[in-house]
Formats: C-alpha cells, sequence, structure tokens
C-alpha cells in the first residue's frame, strides 16, 4: 500500500502504459484523476476500478487545460502528490517532407505537455509539501531513430526539462524523473508496427531481450519513481529498453561468427 492517501494526475491513463499504472496505483492504495481524450475508455476503467478512480476529457496540447483539471481533482480527493506526464503520439517523416503543423502536433503532445501540466500541478505539490513528477520519455530521447525527426527532439526535450524540473523543485521537496521505454506492447504501437509486414520480427531482433516489453513492466519502474521508496532519485532518465540503448548497433560477432562456421 505505497500509495495509501496518495493521489495522481495520469495523462493517456486509459491505454497501455499509463492503464496499468493507473491498475497498479489504485491496488496498492492510490486515487487517480485519469487526463484523457478517449473517454469511453477512461469511463470503463474508472468503472471498473472504483471511486477512487475519475476521469476529465483533456488535450494535453491545450495551454490552459490543466488549471481547471488541477481544480477538479482537488474538488474530488483533497490534494495532488503525483504527476504522471505519459500521454503522447508517435510521428514519422524527414525533415523536407515534414508539415510544419505536424511537427508542432508532436512537439505539442509530447513535448510542451509534459510543460503545460507541470507548471500548473507545481504548484499544488508545494502546497502538499513535495511530491513526485514522472514523465514518459523514450529511448528515442537518448538515440537517434531513422526517419522519427520530431518525435526524436520531442522526447529529448523531456529528457532535459525532466533534468531542469529536478534541480529547479529539489529544495521544494519534489522529485522529478523521466522513464525511457523501448519498444512496448501498447495499441498505440503495436496497430502500426503489425501493419508492415517483417517489422516486429526485425525491432524484436535488435532489441537484445528479444521481445517487446509488457505496459506492466514500463509502469512498475514509473511507479518505483513516484514513490517513496525513490525518495533519493531525482533527475534520472531510466531506460527501460531491452537492452536496447545499451547496444552499439555494431555486428553481433556471434550470429557472424555462426553463420560462417555453418557455410564452411
Amino acid at each position: 500500500m505505497r500509495f495509501a492517501g496518495k493521489t495522481a494526475i495520469v495523462t493517456g491513463g486509459a491505454s497501455g502504459i499509463g492503464e496499468a499504472f493507473v491498475r497498479r496505483f489504485v491496488a496498492e492504495g492510490g486515487a487517480v484523476m485519469i487526463a484523457e481524450l478517449d473517454v469511453e475508455r477512461a469511463a470503463a476503467l474508472s468503472a471498473e476500478l472504483g471511486e477512487r478512480v475519475a476521469y476529465e476529457l483533456v488535450d494535453v496540447a491545450d495551454a490552459e487545460a490543466f488549471a481547471p483539471l488541477a481544480d477538479k481533482t482537488i474538488e474530488r480527493f483533497g490534494g495532488i502528490d503525483i504527476l504522471f506526464n505519459n500521454a503522447g503520439i508517435g510521428n514519422f517523416g524527414l525533415t523536407p517532407d515534414m508539415d510544419v503543423e505536424q511537427w508542432r502536433r508532436c512537439i505539442a503532445v509530447n513535448l510542451d505537455a509534459v510543460f503545460y501540466a507541470c507548471r500548473a500541478i507545481i504548484p499544488h505539490l508545494k502546497t502538499r509539501g513535495g511530491g513526485a513528477i514522472v514523465n514518459t520519455a523514450s529511448a528515442s530521447g537518448l538515440a537517434a531513430d531513422y526517419g522519427f525527426t520530431a518525435y526524436n527532439a520531442a522526447k529529448a526535450g523531456v529528457i532535459n526539462y525532466t533534468r531542469c524540473l529536478a534541480i529547479d523543485h529539489a529544495r521544494d521537496n519534489i522529485r522529478a524523473n523521466a522513464i525511457c521505454p523501448g519498444p512496448v506492447d501498447t495499441p498505440l504501437l503495436t496497430s502500426g508496427v503489425d501493419a508492415i509486414e517483417g517489422l516486429r520480427a526485425e525491432w524484436e531482433r535488435i532489441v537484445p531481450s528479444g521481445r517487446f516489453a509488457r505496459p506492466e513492466e514500463i509502469a512498475s519502474v514509473a511507479l518505483f519513481l513516484a514513490s517513496d521508496d525513490a525518495s533519493g532519485v531525482t533527475g534520472a532518465s531510466i531506460p527501460v529498453d531491452g537492452g536496447l540503448t545499451a547496444h552499439t548497433g555494431q555486428p553481433d560477432l556471434r550470429d557472424v561468427m555462426a553463420a560462417a562456421a555453418q557455410e564452411a
């Protein structure tokens, strides 16, 4: 019951990593306000988990959306202790081919929204004597991917912005950390991946663990960072990527040598 008496706001909390976080946060005693565009799914999750889960229709790219969300959360649950900035979207395109509005939407949802939420919520964390912020960045914020220009830029921004939050608000007893997932079996990712023949197999070949992560595996790290178990951790960006960013990208000599031996 690590989160008994605690309240979290979770953006994108009705599916994938966010849903896994919400389920376990509530199971461990906490209350959650879900900020979602998919209110049908959020309503179903709230109905399933009970009175300690509420939801609001929120476009995280709206700079003015978070102040009323904070007010509604406090009205419902009495305060705010944890902010999990989890909502995000993908984006693919080379720089010369990318529409300006496509770029702006990716940056708005993945990076600007983290700032909007923190700007509105940090004053409420301070009134509680401190709290925790967890931001979903990405392994793609730690290194570059082919063709994911805007997404890579946004997630790298989340990582360094998280560091800024950590040092600016350490004396307020507010911790800020980021998680950096690799490929995860979420509806958002797998719907696109499985539509392209051979893409999942190639991705699984590249990831050292040989598989996509489960949403629960990513959420468990976010929950740790949100909890008092991580009281000494702030400003960290933690890869949860099956070893993806631990790899230089160079060939696996074991495979090359085994293939050569078979040919011989």
